[in-house]
């Protein structure tokens, strides 16, 4: 790593690593049809963004199972 990158606290790796825009539209959608607007964040990783929609999906699924 060089010192660039050091010193701005690797800011290029962290916003090759944001959420997609896909990915925050469909968190937004589902996190307010679950009545929990908390789970959308604007600085998640894709990563984390992938493991909220699927609990969200999972939990109104089982919502609408019932």
């Amino acid at each position: 790593m060089d010192n660039k990158t050091l010193r701005y606290g690797g800011v290029q790796e962290r916003l090759a690593a944001q959420m997609t825009r896909a990915q925050a539209l469909r968190l937004k959608r589902l996190s307010e049809e679950a009545y929990q607007p908390r789970q959308y964040e604007r600085d998640l990783t894709t990563d984390e963004a992938e493991r909220r929609i699927r609990a969200l999906e999972a939990e109104i699924a089982l919502a609408d199972s019932f």
